[in-house]
C-alpha cells in the first residue's frame, strides 16, 4: 500500500475575477505526518485548504487520496469530508449550534449515524480535548482557545484519517498553544495525518516533520525543518523569519566560528556551542 496519502497533481486555481491564486502546485503527504504549509498573506493557503476536502473545485489540475482522484459528485464529497477534515482558522466560522454538545454532534449527525453513536463520539471528543464539563454552554461564550477545542472535536467525532488546519494557535495565549498542540500531537501518535498552515516558526519548528513553503501561489520548497529553516535566503524570499535557533548559529558563523547553520532545535545548539568551547 502506497505511503501517500494526499496528493495535488499540478493543482491550479483563478478566481472569478481572474486572480490567480494557485499555480501548478504539487504535494505528496505521506500518512502519518505532522505537514505544515508556510507562507506570507496573500499565499494561497486557504484556498489550497479549501481543495482539500472539495469546498473548492481547481481550475485544472486534481487531488488524489489514496491515489484515487479526487471526484466532485455529492456521494463522493460526502466520503471525502468524512476522510478529510478542516478545522477554520476562525472558530465563529464552524461553531453555529446553541450548545457545544450539538456543534460537535453535528457532523457525525450528518453521516447518518445512530443516536447512541453519535453521543458517544461527542462524549469521547470531548474528553480529548477536555472540554466535556462545557458541553452545556454556548460556544460563543467561551474564549478563543475553547472555542478552538470544540472547533477541533467537531472534527475528531467525524473520526477523519486527516485533518486540516488554518492556523490553530493564531490569536491564542501560549497556554492555548500547548494545549492544541498536546492534542494534535496526541492525535498523529493515535495515527491521524496532521497538516496545518500558520505564521508561527517557532511552532511549525517544534512540530511538523515535513514543510511546504507556499508563495505566490507556488510550492518554492520543501523539506524538513532543518532544510527549510537553515535557508535564510528562502525565507527572506517568502517573507518568513528565521527560528530564534537559526539567528543565533548565524551569528556565530558571522563571527568565524564553524557552526553548522542547519542544526535547529535547542538541544542541537547547545551542542554546537558545547563544541565550540571545545574547539577554541
Amino acid at each position: 500500500m502506497s505511503k501517500i496519502h494526499f496528493s495535488t497533481k499540478n493543482l491550479s486555481y483563478t478566481y472569478p475575477d481572474g486572480t490567480h491564486a494557485l499555480r501548478n502546485v504539487n504535494m505528496d503527504i505521506e500518512k502519518g505526518l505532522k505537514v505544515a504549509i508556510m507562507g506570507p498573506n496573500g499565499a494561497g493557503k486557504s484556498t489550497l485548504f479549501s481543495h482539500f476536502n472539495g469546498l473548492t473545485e481547481p481550475t485544472s489540475g486534481h487531488l488524489e487520496l489514496e491515489g484515487e482522484r479526487m471526484q466532485y459528485d455529492k456521494k463522493s464529497l460526502l466520503e471525502i469530508r468524512q476522510r478529510v477534515g478542516i478545522v477554520f482558522q476562525d472558530p465563529n466560522d464552524q461553531l453555529f449550534a446553541p450548545t457545544v454538545k450539538e456543534d460537535v454532534a453535528f457532523g457525525p449527525m450528518n453521516l447518518g449515524l445512530g443516536y447512541e453513536e453519535v453521543e458517544k463520539r461527542v462524549d469521547e471528543a470531548l474528553e480529548m480535548v477536555e472540554m466535556k464539563e462545557f458541553k452545556d454552554k454556548t460556544p460563543h461564550h467561551l474564549s478563543g482557545g475553547q472555542q478552538k477545542r470544540v472547533a477541533i472535536a467537531g472534527i475528531i467525532a467525524m473520526r477523519p484519517e486527516i485533518m486540516i488546519l488554518d492556523e490553530p494557535t493564531a490569536g491564542l495565549d501560549p497556554q492555548g498553544v500547548d494545549k492544541v498542540l498536546e492534542i494534535l500531537n496526541k492525535l498523529n501518535e493515535e495515527g491521524m495525518t496532521i497538516v496545518i498552515s500558520s505564521h508561527d516558526i517557532e511552532m511549525v519548528n517544534s512540530f511538523a516533520d515535513k514543510i511546504f513553503v507556499l508563495y505566490k501561489g507556488q510550492i518554492i520548497d520543501s523539506g524538513d525543518k532543518h532544510d527549510i529553516f537553515s535557508n535564510k535566503e528562502l525565507l527572506k524570499k517568502a517573507h518568513l523569519k528565521a527560528p530564534i535557533t537559526t539567528e543565533i548559529l548565524y551569528s556565530l558563523k558571522e563571527k568565524g566560528y564553524g557552526v553548522d547553520t542547519t542544526k535547529i532545535t535547542l538541544n542541537e545548539i547547545i551542542d554546537e556551542i558545547e563544541n565550540m568551547k571545545k574547539e577554541n
